[in-house]
């Protein structure tokens, strides 16, 4: 038999495998010819990462993208539009080598631009997808919400305020349409969760300081992303707004902007856009020409109204709390989400007052989102701190001027822990001076994890004794309560109820006993036959060989690791390890709980 060549494929020819399907960083750019820069830039745009092949055929230090991707960016638009601006700046830097500055200037101003709005609708074909995608978008505008302008960074001012009118228009329809469903604050900062049609979003915003640059992070590549998500937030924003009858985007007078005051303007002027969106239905019977005219006079009235009081300043200055006003019309009473409208009725009738040294920003946004009503030390303030009305006075400092007796005086965790309990707690283990219950986070499943802390035990007591539920009390298990004279005796249920409950459970028990009986028959008819077939000492030799259950399941555990490849089996090792770990923090955490109370008593 005669052995077959190895094939031989000469330099140029077509080819095969991971080689034809997967090209490297460098190659992609050799395609694309554009540079390094560029190339990030596009992608970051595009969406397209890095793909990871089965067998890396240039080696492992080299980033490989897909065939398809890199023809994908080829046909780009973006990509011949980059290399006009690319020209177009090489000119301006002539002329501003030759000391032409009449030309670099007239260059300036005639520079080609750009906008990513097809790239928005091609990447999120569906609204869904975008709201699915949103939550490193929140993070990322929230965080330069926060930052100062650094001129090395390239983070402008123009920057850093459209990331802030970004935030607090997605907050706004957050707070007023009660979508926020749990809270946290954490080293990093604080944690938000909102639920928005079937889709949970989480962001992160940082904490109300100086934020400090660091030297090591590469904020073009930050900036690139930035770029992308501005366009996505107001794509999401406008259709948000436009599902409670809001016109988007608002239009604000330069003068309130200059003192601060735009986000008071802005819920205004929505407030107003909603009102008129309200009489559209009532003008149906009349004919198109007279609606659109009184829609017009309506529209021309309620501009100038506002207007008119904006420059007489009679609308008070911004402050963060005041947008939560910014949809107090906007339809929100027809929801039929069950979570929506027990988050709305959390701190109905309830009337908050911020002191100066509380988190105000999260505040003012996280109250009016549960129902509250909530106002600051401020010259746009709803009303001042000698409001009679007000139940709860949020306050971070033991000593205080002025005490009021009509009200409580509480520490902002009470504010967080009644939101994420989703009940009132009582005020207090969190009274000024006091140090408060451990801030427990809702992200964690205390049942999947294996430990429970005591003042989670705690809130799910004050959680049934809310819903009228019936609970085990500390030291008795589930199996007491299903004895019907416990439940008589601790007054749960009646006389006659726990009657009838004595007689279903000796009717159950008396056919669980019928039941074991016809079992065990069944059983000892099997060991007969046996018996029939051998000797007493061969029935014995058989009971004890019986096969120990442990040691079948360890042997089938071990069978189902010789059949996985060594990928699926380091994966398998590493979850085992991680189970052994958090077993190992469990019972740390129990003996120091142990020791702990062994102590204080």
């Amino acid at each position: 038999m005669v052995a077959r060549k190895k094939h031989y494929r000469p330099p140029g020819k077509k080819k095969e495998g991971n080689a034809a399907r997967y090209v490297t960083r460098s190659q992609a750019i050799k395609q694309l010819q554009v540079t390094l820069g560029f190339f990030r830039r596009l992608s970051i745009l595009k969406g397209i990462f890095p793909r990871e092949p089965k067998k890396k055929f240039k080696g492992n230090n080299h980033t490989y993208y897909h065939v398809k991707d890199v023809a994908f960016l080829q046909h780009e638009p973006l990509l011949d539009k980059f290399r006009d601006i690319r020209a177009y700046q090489k000119k301006i830097k002539k002329a501003e080598a030759k000391k032409n500055a009449d030309l670099a200037t007239l260059l300036r101003t005639r520079e080609p631009t750009y906008k990513l709005d097809r790239l928005v609708r091609e990447r999120y074909p569906k609204f869904v997808d975008a709201l699915r995608d949103l939550d490193d978008c929140l993070t990322m505008v929230h965080l330069f919400a926060a930052l100062p302008a650094v001129e090395r960074a390239k983070i402008d001012v123009e920057l850093i305020h459209n990331c802030r009118r970004l935030s607090h228009e997605w907050q706004a329809y957050v707070s007023r349409t009660y979508k926020l469903r749990k809270v946290f604050i954490s080293v990093k900062g604080i944690y938000y969760q909102a639920e928005i049609e079937g889709q949970k979003i989480t962001w992160l915003t940082p904490h109300a300081m100086q934020q400090v640059l660091p030297d090591d992070v590469n904020y073009s590549v930050m900036l690139t992303f930035l770029e992308f998500y501005e366009t996505l937030l107001g794509f999401v924003n406008f259709r948000l707004y436009h599902s409670v009858n809001v016109k988007y985007p608002p239009i604000l007078d330069p003068q309130l902007e200059a003192l601060a005051s735009d986000l008071y303007a802005l819920s205004r002027y929505i407030v107003s856009n909603s009102r008129t969106s309200t009489l559209e239905p009532k003008a149906a019977s009349s004919s198109t020409s007279e609606q659109l005219e009184a829609q017009k006079k309506e529209m021309q009235a309620d501009e100038s109204d506002l207007r008119l009081a904006q420059l007489q300043h009679q609308l008070p200055s911004n402050e963060p709390g005041a947008l939560m006003h910014l949809m107090e019309d906007a339809g929100c009473e027809n929801e039929d989400d069950h979570d929506t409208k027990e988050c709305r009725r959390l701190f109905k009738n309830m009337k908050f007052f911020l002191g100066r040294e509380v988190p105000r920003e999260s505040l003012l946004f996280v109250i009016p989102a549960f129902g509250g009503v909530v106002s600051w030390d401020g010259e746009a303030a709803p009303y001042k701190e000698a409001d009679q009305s007000i139940t709860h006075q949020i306050v971070d400092r033991p000593t205080q001027g002025h005490k009021y007796l009509s009200r409580e005086y509480v520490q902002p965790q009470w504010i967080y822990d009644c939101i994420n309990a989703r009940i009132i707690l009582p005020t207090e283990a969190y009274m000024v001076g006091r140090i408060p219950p451990p801030h427990l986070s809702p992200f964690v499943d205390n049942d999947a994890e294996g430990y429970i802390p005591d003042y989670a035990e705690t809130i799910k007591r004050l959680q049934a004794a809310a819903k009228n539920e019936v609970l085990p009390m500390p030291g008795v298990g589930k199996e007491d309560l299903d004895d019907p004279q416990n439940l008589l005796v601790e007054g749960y249920i009646s006389r006659a109820e726990a009657n009838e409950a004595v007689k279903t459970k000796k009717k159950m028990a008396t056919l669980e006993k019928q039941y074991h009986e016809e079992l065990q028959r069944e059983l000892q008819g099997a060991v007969m036959k046996k018996s029939k077939q051998g000797s007493e000492e061969d029935a014995k030799a058989s009971e004890e060989s019986v096969p120990d259950p442990k040691q079948i399941a360890e042997d089938i555990d071990t069978m189902s690791k010789l059949g996985m490849s060594r990928k699926k089996r380091g994966l398998l090792e590493a979850i085992e390890k991680r189970k052994e770990r958090n077993t190992a923090r469990i019972s740390k955490l129990k003996e120091r709980k142990k020791k702990l109370k062994s102590s204080e008593n």
